[in-house]
């Protein structure tokens, strides 16, 4: 079986009467992303914030080894309590790709326990971006920078913990810099946040881009380890005149 991916959306962006993001996105940018991760030999789904649960049932939950996130304009409505439920398994070992605007969702900001909070600016300008970890898993077949001609400006400072890892560092045509690839690690989960991504431009159709969250769905995915136990334990070796206190047990 492959890695098992929810892509999550808001899908709200695509429905508005302006057009802007459908005419890029007709089916959504949940769509997009999921085909290329199932292109790659992933086991990619898609769940949006107006479904039942958004989506994110319990099976859902649990049968998820990444979560792919993009969130913006509704990041308010989505259920706490179902927040807590990606948490929880993000904590025991599930993996989040947190693109673009999903900085502000719930789920990132409770894993980073930061604002999150950025500069911005909607001015189609070019972006740069820098490979500054050359020999992270996720830029394994990326040269050492690729350009986007046109993307929204996300600035420093980046209210973010300071990363385990960055990956990546964005440059932008009025000057900006910002730290586009991040990697963090949260419990058991590993999480990568990925900057590119604004809802009118093309920017999941672009070849790098999909190299990047294919390869960042990679390293972010559970490996195979037992599970971890927690509380009273016993101890391996005998220890003379130990008594188990809550069990009453000798050893």
């Amino acid at each position: 079986m492959g890695i098992r991916v929810t892509v999550w959306n808001e899908f709200r962006h695509e429905k508005d009467t302006d057009h802007k993001a459908s005419d890029v996105y007709p089916d959504g940018i949940h769509t997009v992303i999921a085909s290329f991760l199932n292109a790659a030999g992933y086991d990619a789904s898609t769940a949006t914030l107006d479904e039942p649960e958004h989506g994110l049932t319990d099976e859902v939950i649990a049968n998820t080894d990444v979560f792919v996130w993009w969130g913006h304009m509704a990041h308010h409505e989505v259920d706490d309590e179902i927040v807590a439920k990606v948490k929880e398994r993000i904590l025991a070992g599930a993996g989040l790709v947190a693109l673009h605007s999903g900085h502000f969702s719930k789920i990132f900001k409770s894993l980073m326990g930061t604002t999150c909070n950025l500069k911005w600016r909607e001015a189609g300008e070019k972006e740069r971006i820098w490979v500054v970890n050359p020999g992270h898993p996720i830029v394994d077949g990326i040269g050492p920078f690729f350009e986007l001609e046109s993307e929204e400006m996300y600035g420093e400072h980046f209210d973010i913990p300071q990363p385990d890892e960055l990956v990546f560092v964005s440059w932008f045509a009025g000057g900006e810099i910002f730290r586009s690839g991040c990697c963090f690690t949260r419990g058991a989960g590993k999480i990568f946040y990925f900057q590119p991504g604004h809802e009118t431009n093309p920017t999941y159709y672009n070849e790098t881009i999909q190299k990047v969250i294919v390869n960042g769905v990679k390293w972010a995915a559970p490996i195979d380890v037992p599970a971890i136990v927690f509380g009273n334990f016993n101890p391996i070796e005998p220890i003379e005149g130990y008594v188990n206190k809550e069990y009453g047990q000798d050893y």
